[in-house]
This record gives structure tokens, C-alpha cells and sequence, in this order.
């Protein structure tokens, strides 16, 4: 088997390996069982780069391609004119570097090392680099007709001592050169072209490093976009927009002779037709796909390839386009547009995020999520990435189209590293809940690091500086789920004060605001009931200011809060140390952190209180977090006339609906249920309608949204997706309450 070293990939675009030992993943679970029942969690882990962006150059364009030499050098390329320090603004303190500068690992500044790629007419750009495997020569390809002033066709050499183009390598390819791979003795290119020193190469073809062309042959009939040579050295693979290799089906990707260019594995049908391969890496045993699709049914993520048997060993379906990839230390990191994970059980619809990592030999992604933002150009983000050592230290450096990095100005590049980490979690989220006699439950969201997973927390009472509590417990940033310690060191009627912090062990967030809890004297009748009746979710709103609904169920199903509802609005539905939460109509919601499987059987309680004509959905389950569901049923909502439907989706839309309206400005209970019995709809203790008929259900995974989620196309759909008005006490159970259950949940109300 060749030795990793004697070989370099376009994938990783010539990134060296590291020499010094790798920093190893931490292995197995931690348990994070805290106080008061809150269940063990099992810690994902880390990454040795961090996502705090170092200080580095900038480009006045797209940086399309990169590779990065074993002494800590970065060549870029792409379709820029310009690069300037980090901090300056776009136009100011800019130097001239003609689609390629070079720059130092470890300072991120600019090298002696200058070179202009021009073409005497359109737009020049360099799309590919990779260096030999003795560092001696940078190749190049792209669209271009000049390096300094020398002629050249689409692909050079260039010498890195002197940083001069060689003259000794002049192949005139016809198109674009997209991807490059390099031997001790052949380069590999794919692309656009469809000749190669004036001989038939459709999209991909070999040369000598002395510039001879080659006999191997993989024609395709769509473009090329990437290159990998095998580590044994016998085997390409290839990948791109092409359905056919040397006439044979094979979408997107390939295996190839290395010498023949003979099909050795093909893959008709792996990857939809809609998709196709953007970049591929490998380490020792396995090589890697980066996956962009467009329209419907499309593959966007990315897929692990055994190398001896180049069949799959996994594959994700994160949507969003994935341009790059690398691997460095057993962790595959990728630059993309994902913005929807939940087919892999990762996060549903949220805002894009450019960077990620997967360990190599699993999918689920790793807590890592420093972040770019789309940019300029088609737009995506990260377009490349590469990897080299300096100092005793690793870089990570990103090359693109984005215009921001973690929120700050920074143009086409920038760099992470194996430290330092400066970045604090986020402060948690705190409430207190004092339902039983004589204990004071303390719940808080845990709270999301870019680079940490598992955080520890220390929670202060009565402004100690010593904690009376810590535990450990994971979070990323769509799952950060609660956690509860019960304080029973108190006495009926006590006051106190609570505050927690969160730490990654390096760096440790400031202190929550303090939360303030009454001792019980004597357990709340309500929520003592809710509980005992075997709620699973159970959202009170009685938290002071924060994003966070607090679970008081014991499910630990805290709820996110949207688009800030108001807190604390008073009289509350009931009666006691309980406020409400009030929602404005337009886009005010709040989300249960946890996704659940379909519910088949299971009641929704809540309270309102309202005026509004406008109608809107007061609670229900959809599939979307972020946005309105694309499938959403169980739900109760209000028509423009005040009266409240429940439905459920069975074959059809299945309703319920009151006679009465409900938007006179009072607080009312609501309840509907679905079991064996069909639908049930209550309203302040009292049965107001019954469908024995159905008791299915549309089956697809989901949250529990209260405020607001779609309408479309269900009965007498109001004018807002929205309510406007006061919730509260709102409770999700899996069983379908007893009419006598309700009618005694709404006796135990005797609040404003």
C-alpha cells in the first residue's frame, strides 16, 4: 500500500497530515443524572479545532480552491483581485493578488509568494491547487491563459521556492479545469474540457509531471468536479454532474483504473439523478462525497465509502448543499448550506449553518458550529477547506464565497485552530417551580457552545459564591434540552434566590439573573393534579424573562419560545404564584425542544383568554420548528367568530367544533381528546362536542406548538395562523382524559 504521504487529493486539496499525535475523541457517555429525576445524557464527542475564527486576510472575491504545504504555507485560489488585513472594510488597505495569494498558517498574513492568473478576455479563475507529494510544485487549474505573464492552457505548474511558473509544463487543455489530483509522477485533472494536448478527453484525463498526456481514460458525458487517487495508488475515483463513464451508467461518481482509466466500480442509481458530487476526500480506509442537489428528491449530504470494497458505510440526508470536505484527526468536516437534519434525527428546519463535523465512522454530526454566512456570488458559503500544522499548533483554514464568519465582517477566508478556546456558553435559562410543600425545584434550558457539547453547571443559592450543586449535561444549538435539581434544604414560607452558570471547562458563562422562589406552605391543587393525571408536558409560563418554557411535568419537555411572547401577564388563569404568557397574533409561538413520534392517543389542555376576531391556532403538533409546518394536525384553533375547532387529520380533515364563542375577553379551559373513544372537545369542564368516528391520526414525527403553526386548507381557517391573546397552564398528556378529569381539573381553578 502507498504511503499517505506520497499522495495528494483533491479533496483535501494537498492539506499534509498532521506530524504531531493526533488528539484523540473522547469515547463512551457521560451521565448527567441530576437531582429531582432529570435522566442521564449521553455527551457527543469533541473536536480538537475550535470555532473561534482566527485573525486572518481577506479576498475582494471568491476563494474557490486552496492547498496547504507541510511548512505552513495556504495557496488560494478563485476569483478575486485584491486581499486586505483582517478588520479592514471592503475597498480599504487593499494589495493586488490576481485570483492567487499565498499566506502564513499560523499568522493568517500574506507570504513573499505573488502570482496573477489572467485570460485576455472574460473572467480568469483558479479552481483547483494541489501540491506534489514533495511539496516542490503547486499545480493549478481553472480558466486562465496566463500565470505573470506566461503563457499557459487552463492548468500550470509552479515552482514554491521561487513562486514562478515552470515552464518545462505547458498542456494545452480546452475548458476549465475544475479538480486535480497528483502522484510522484501523474497529475489528474476533470473539468469542463473535452481535449487534452490536442487528443479526446471528455471531462477528465492524466498527464506526466513532465506534461506528457497520458493514456488513461474516463470519458463522461457531463462535467467533472472532483479527483481522488486511491491511498494504494491503483484506484481514481471521480465525481461530478455526468451519468455515463466510458459509456457506462454511472451517476455522479466512480471508481476507476488508475492507469487505464477503465471503470472498476460503477453507481448507477446511488445517487439521485437531481444530485451530484461536488468534492471527495479520503483517509486510510474509507473515501467521502459532498453532495449538492437541486429540485425535488435531492441528495445534499454527505456518504462514507469503504475503500477496499468502495461500497457505503453511511450516509446523511441533511439538506443543503455540501461543497467541501475534510478530514483531519477522525473528524470529517464540511462547508455547505444545511439548513434541515431532521431525517437524521439532527435539526429540523433551521437557519443555514455553513460548517460542520461528523466523526468518520458515524453521521451524526459533532457539537462544532462555527458559522459563515452565504455571501456573494451563487451564493453558498464554504467552497473549500484545508489543513496544515505550524507551531506545534493545527490549522483549519475555510476558503469561500461568505462575506461573515461567527457574526463578524470577514470576506472569502478564514482559519480555525486547536486552540485557544475563548468562547463562553451562553448564559442558561433559570426558573424555579415550588408546586410540592417545603422543596423548590430549580429548572434551567441548557446552554449551547459552538464547540462543547457536554458543559457543566453550578447552580448558587442566595448569592453564595460557593454552588450547591453541579452536573454535567449536553446541549447543541436546536437540542437544549432541560435539566432540574430540587433544592429540599428550605422550609415552608422561606424566600430564596437562585443562579446558574454554565462552563466548558476553559471558559465559564456570567450568572443567570436570579430567579426568586416562595417556599410552598401547602402543594397547588392544579398543577398537583395535572401532574398526578400524567401530563408529559406541562408549560406554567411563570418564567421571569428568557426564551425558555420550563417543564414542570417531570418530561423535561421545556418549550422555546419565539419571537418574544410577553411574560408574566397577569391575573393568571389560576390562582396562586402563576402568571401567564401573552402572544400577539402575528408570529409569537413557542416549541417543544423534544421531537416526538406520532401521538395515537393523548389530550391537549390548555388556557386562553382573548378578544380577538382574527381566530388563530392555540396549540397543535406540526413538523417544522422554525417555520410553518408542512404537516400539522391534533391541533385546536379559534375561528374569526370565537368559536374553537379541534381536528385531526384522518383520510381528511375531522373537526370538532363548539356552538358557543369563546372570545369574550374571559379566561376559559380547553381540552380535547383523541382514544378509543374518537374525539372529544371540553370547554370549561363541560363536554362540547364528540366524534366517536375517529380515533387515528396522521402519522409523521413532530412538535408541540402552542401561539401559532399552519392552518391552510382546514375548516373555517381563520384570517391569522396566530392567536392573540393569553395562554396558560398548558398541559400534553398520552392518554385521553376522562370527562370527569377535566370537570375536576377546571373545579380546582379559582384564579382572576
Amino acid at each position: 500500500m502507498m504511503n499517505e504521504s506520497t499522495v495528494r487529493r483533491p479533496g483535501a486539496r494537498a492539506r499534509t497530515r498532521a506530524a504531531a499525535a493526533a488528539l484523540c475523541l473522547l469515547a463512551g457517555a457521560l451521565s448527567t443524572a441530576a437531582a429531582g429525576g432529570s435522566p442521564a445524557a449521553a455527551l457527543t464527542p469533541p473536536v480538537s479545532i475550535t470555532a473561534d475564527d482566527l485573525s486572518t486576510w481577506q479576498t475582494n472575491g471568491i476563494v474557490w480552491s486552496m492547498a496547504a504545504s507541510a511548512d505552513g504555507v495556504v495557496y488560494a485560489g478563485g476569483t478575486f483581485s485584491t486581499v486586505r488585513p483582517p478588520d479592514a472594510a471592503a475597498g480599504t488597505s487593499e494589495q493586488p493578488a490576481v485570483n492567487f495569494a499565498a499566506f502564513d498558517a499560523a499568522t493568517g498574513a500574506p507570504t513573499g509568494c505573488s502570482l496573477s492568473f489572467t485570460l485576455s478576455s472574460g473572467t480568469a479563475t483558479v479552481r483547483s491547487l494541489v501540491l506534489s507529494p514533495d511539496g516542490d510544485t503547486l499545480y493549478a487549474g481553472g480558466q486562465f491563459g496566463a500565470v505573470n505573464g506566461v503563457g499557459v492552457s487552463n492548468i500550470a505548474a509552479i515552482d514554491t521556492a521561487t513562486c514562478t511558473p515552470r515552464e518545462n509544463f505547458k498542456v494545452a487543455v480546452s475548458a476549465t479545469v475544475r479538480a486535480l489530483a497528483v502522484t510522484g509522477d501523474t497529475v489528474y485533472l476533470g473539468g469542463d474540457f473535452n481535449s487534452v494536448a490536442g487528443q479526446t478527453r471528455n471531462k477528465f484525463a492524466a498527464v506526466t509531471t513532465g506534461a506528457q498526456l497520458k493514456p488513461f481514460t474516463a470519458n463522461t458525458d457531463e462535467v467533472g468536479r472532483a479527483v481522488e487517487v486511491t491511498p494504494d495508488g491503483q484506484h481514481v475515483v471521480i465525481g461530478g454532474d455526468f451519468f455515463t463513464v466510458n459509456g457506462t451508467n454511472s451517476h455522479a461518481l466512480a471508481v476507476v483504473d488508475a492507469t487505464t482509466g477503465a471503470l472498476d466500480k460503477s453507481y448507477p442509481g446511488f445517487i439521485p439523478n437531481t444530485s451530484t458530487v461536488q468534492d471527495l476526500t479520503s483517509d486510510a480506509t474509507q473515501f467521502y462525497t459532498a453532495n449538492e442537489g437541486t429540485g425535488g428528491g435531492v441528495f445534499d449530504g454527505r456518504i462514507a465509502l469503504d475503500l477496499a470494497t468502495f461500497s457505503q458505510v453511511w450516509r446523511d440526508t441533511c439538506l443543503g448543499a455540501t461543497q467541501a470536505l475534510l478530514v483531519h484527526n477522525g473528524v470529517l468536516y464540511s462547508g455547505s448550506h444545511a439548513h434541515d437534519c431532521a431525517s437524521m434525527g439532527e435539526f429540523p428546519d433551521q437557519p443555514r449553518k455553513h460548517l460542520l463535523a461528523q466523526s468518520v465512522d458515524d453521521p451524526k454530526l459533532l457539537p462544532w458550529f462555527p458559522d459563515t454566512n452565504d455571501g456573494i456570488g451563487e451564493p453558498v458559503g464554504p467552497r473549500v477547506m484545508a489543513q496544515t500544522d505550524k507551531g506545534g499548533h493545527h490549522y483549519l483554514w475555510v476558503g469561500g464565497e461568505f462575506t461573515t464568519v461567527n457574526g463578524t465582517a470577514q470576506q472569502g477566508l478564514t482559519r480555525f485552530a486547536d486552540g485557544p478556546d475563548t468562547g463562553a456558553p451562553w448564559v442558561p435559562n433559570a426558573s424555579v417551580s415550588t408546586v410540592r410543600t417545603g422543596e423548590v425545584d430549580v429548572n434551567w434550558q441548557t446552554s449551547f457552545d459552538t464547540d462543547d457539547g457536554a458543559l457543566t453547571y453550578r447552580i448558587y443559592k442566595d448569592g453564595a459564591s460557593t454552588p450547591v450543586h453541579t452536573v454535567t449535561g449536553s446541549s447543541l444549538f436546536w437540542d437544549r434540552p432541560q435539566l432540574t435539581w430540587t433544592d429540599q434544604d428550605v422550609a415552608p414560607g422561606e424566600t430564596h434566590t437562585y443562579r446558574i452558570s454554565a462552563s466548558d471547562g476553559t471558559n465559564t458563562s456570567a450568572k443567570s439573573p436570579a430567579v426568586t422562589a416562595v417556599v410552598a406552605s401547602a402543594p397547588e391543587a392544579y398543577p398537583a393534579k395535572v401532574i398526578a393525571d400524567g401530563a408529559s408536558l406541562y408549560w406554567r409560563y411563570d418564567e421571569s424573562t428568557s426564551t425558555f418554557a420550563a417543564d414542570a411535568s417531570g418530561g423535561l419537555d421545556n418549550g422555546f419560545l419565539r419571537n418574544a411572547p410577553s411574560y408574566r401577564q397577569t391575573p393568571a388563569a389560576i390562582a396562586g404564584p402563576s402568571t401567564a404568557m401573552g402572544f400577539n397574533g402575528t408570529d409569537e409561538y413557542a416549541y417543544s425542544n423534544k421531537r416526538h413520534a406520532q401521538p395515537t392517543t393523548f389530550s391537549l389542555e390548555t388556557w386562553i383568554k382573548t378578544t380577538t376576531t382574527k381566530g388563530g391556532k392555540i396549540i397543535g403538533f406540526g413538523n417544522l420548528t422554525m417555520q410553518n409546518s408542512g404537516q400539522y394536525d391534533k391541533h385546536i384553533y379559534m375561528r374569526n367568530d370565537g368559536r374553537l375547532m379541534f381536528g385531526v387529520y384522518s383520510g381528511g380533515t375531522r373537526t370538532v367544533t363548539t356552538t358557543a364563542a369563546y372570545n369574550d375577553g374571559a379566561w376559559h379551559h380547553v381540552v380535547a381528546t383523541q382514544g378509543s373513544g374518537g374525539m372529544a372537545l371540553y370547554v370549561d369542564g363541560q363536554l362540547r362536542g364528540l366524534n366517536p368516528l375517529y380515533t387515528g391520526n396522521e402519522s409523521y414525527p413532530g412538535y408541540w406548538r402552542v401561539g401559532g403553526d399552519n392552518l391552510a386548507s382546514w375548516p373555517n381557517r381563520p384570517t391569522s395562523n396566530f392567536f392573540a391573546g393569553q395562554i396558560d397552564e398548558t398541559a400534553v398528556y398520552p392518554t385521553a382524559l376522562s370527562g370527569s378529569q377535566v370537570a375536576s381539573h377546571y373545579a380546582l381553578r379559582t384564579g382572576g
